[in-house]
């Protein structure tokens, strides 16, 4: 630092405390050369990459972030290890995980006095602390959230806004999400029906009875029936006034010459028949909103007098793939890999309920990939790959450039850490970006996006349920592993169970394609013979397999 007798010098140096002024600007550059060597030297503390610290992003907001890689986000620390920096320091600093941005000058915090023309400390002389105020540019990234937290941001985050709400006839409502309970528009049934093919009877038995077609489903009310009497009923057919009971045809035995009917069963008032308003009453609720439309609910609708029904809009998804190696078609060549996650995400996305646009594939091309956001109409935007550190890796800084809200950046979850959330503006469409690597892009899916489509959509977000499992899993340090299993049946009067499948790092698919589910692991893994929290992909009803090189 600078005092009022010139610069500091080193001890036992030779040079005059007075001199020329040539002598003086030698000494201070000197100086400057020295200190410069000391904050720039690739040794000594203070380096993130011996630190155990996560680089602080880019000043740059087109230049990609530092590198981020697993074992730093595996093994990092919530609050020991900060990016420090500051305005004005009065030289190096005493902080041992003190370092620069990526994409700074040569200078960094710790030598603005340099910065502002004044001379360095000499080296080897005792240094004053730096003051601890970080510059917001330099502070290092957080700690991810938790697998969970993040999943609870992306579900708020879909239910932010009010839903829209259209009203679609019954033949296109299939898969959309109620807006609005279904009410009841008629008492089911409307008018008392028979619940069998047979004879309605009145009054205690035998009944006489006419000849003739008898009493058929569509036709106009009946008049009523005298006591002691009965007359042929088909299913669904009006009820007369006045009926005791409905005899079924196989319980009844007819006196054709008499013309009486006789009963084999003892008759109990009511007996099969459908009275008014069995299953509901005119205005009462049937399905409550957010109840996804099943073609259950369809027929349901229908029998209620409903010929069209309030819905929430699917939400829409864009999907841009990212990446120079990526091949359409063929096989592997000369470091070219084939895209796997355009042929997936589409009818992934729509098994979640979404209405998905054709993949588009962008390569590495951070223009492309800005224009390709600024002019979605989507909903959400879903990107491949380039959410990492690597040169090739745009979607931080692009996002940055459109001055984005990042909502999770990163979660401690294996595989598929890179992963992030964010708004492209207030009112503008939300972003996924997922890893590059399959199985780490299937996590993201059921990590972020599938809570987040679930809120856009006023669907309820799964419920995780926890099953047997019969394997040691491993477990990672601190994240939470997402595992894929496949469901089997116990044996002898034992327990359901799931077991982990093979083929399960972040690149692999051949796991997944034999899972109905994803095991959440918790950090440390779990024992077999213990539950665990279990994720249902969309097609877990169907019958899994369970033989076979899947296995």
């Amino acid at each position: 630092m600078t005092g009022s007798d010139g610069p500091h010098r080193e001890p036992g140096s030779d040079v005059r405390a007075a001199g020329s002024a040539s002598d003086r600007a030698r000494e201070e550059e000197r100086a400057v050369e020295q200190a410069l060597a000391l904050v720039g030297g690739s040794s000594g503390p203070g380096r993130s990459g011996e630190s155990g610290e996560r680089p602080s992003r880019s000043r740059d907001p087109l230049a990609p972030w530092d590198s981020r890689d697993e074992d730093l986000n595996a093994d990092r620390s919530s609050d020991s290890h900060t990016d420090r920096s500051s305005d004005s320091h009065t030289g190096p600093s005493s902080a041992p995980h003190a370092h620069r941005s990526s994409g700074s000058d040569p200078y960094d915090g710790r030598d603005s006095d340099l910065r502002a023309g004044r001379a360095a400390p000499a080296p080897g002389r005792e240094q004053p602390p730096l003051p601890d105020r970080p510059s917001p540019g330099d502070l290092a990234k957080p700690p991810p959230p938790s697998w969970d937290r993040a999943r609870a941001v992306a579900a708020r985050a879909g239910r932010g806004g009010p839903s829209p709400t259209i009203r679609l006839p019954l033949d296109r409502a299939l898969g959309h999400v109620l807006a609005e309970a279904l009410g009841a528009l008629t008492d089911l049934p409307s008018f008392d029906t028979s619940a069998m093919d047979g004879w309605a009877v009145a009054g205690p038995g035998p009944w006489a009875f006419e000849a003739g077609a008898g009493l058929l489903a569509g036709r106009g009310p009946a008049a009523a029936l005298p006591d002691g009497t009965a007359v042929r009923i088909a299913t669904g057919a009006r009820v007369p006034p006045e009926t005791t009971a409905v005899i079924r045809s196989e319980h009844a035995h007819v006196d054709e010459a008499r013309g009486l009917l006789h009963a084999r069963r003892s008759v109990v008032t009511g007996q099969d028949i459908r009275p008014r308003g069995q299953e509901c009453r005119s205005g009462e609720q049937l399905v409550p909103a957010g109840t996804v439309v099943t073609p259950a609910v369809l027929g349901l609708a229908a029998a209620a007098g409903y010929d069209a029904l309030p819905v929430v809009p699917r939400p829409r998804v864009d999907i841009l793939v990212l990446g120079d190696e990526l091949l359409n078609a063929g096989l592997p060549h000369d470091g070219l890999i084939r895209d796997a996650l355009g042929p997936m995400l589409g009818p992934w996305l729509r098994a979640l309920g979404a209405e998905v646009s054709g993949a588009r594939r962008l390569g590495d091309d951070a223009g492309a990939l800005r224009d390709a956001l600024t002019s979605s109409d989507a909903d959400l935007i879903v990107t491949t790959g380039g959410t990492a550190a690597g040169p090739v890796d745009h979607v931080h800084p692009v996002l940055d450039a459109l001055g984005a809200e990042l909502l999770v950046d990163g979660v401690a979850v294996r595989p598929g850490h890179p992963m992030l959330l964010a708004r492209l503006s207030p009112d503008g469409p939300y972003l996924v970006g997922l890893p590059g690597n399959p199985l780490a892009a299937v996590s993201g899916l059921l990590t972020l996006a599938e809570p987040l489509l679930a809120g856009i959509a006023g669907r309820p977000a799964q419920d995780p349920y926890r099953a047997l499992v019969h394997a040691e899993v491993h477990g990672h340090p601190h994240d939470t592993r997402l595992v894929p299993v496949v469901h089997r049946p116990g044996r002898a009067g034992g327990r359901d169970h799931v077991a982990p499948l093979r083929y399960n790092g972040p690149a692999m698919l051949r796991g997944i394609a034999a899972a109905d589910g994803l095991a959440v692991v918790p950090p440390g893994g779990v024992r077999s013979g213990t539950e665990v929290e279990i994720l249902d992909l969309p097609w877990a009803p169907a019958t899994p397999w369970t033989e076979g090189c899947f296995t």
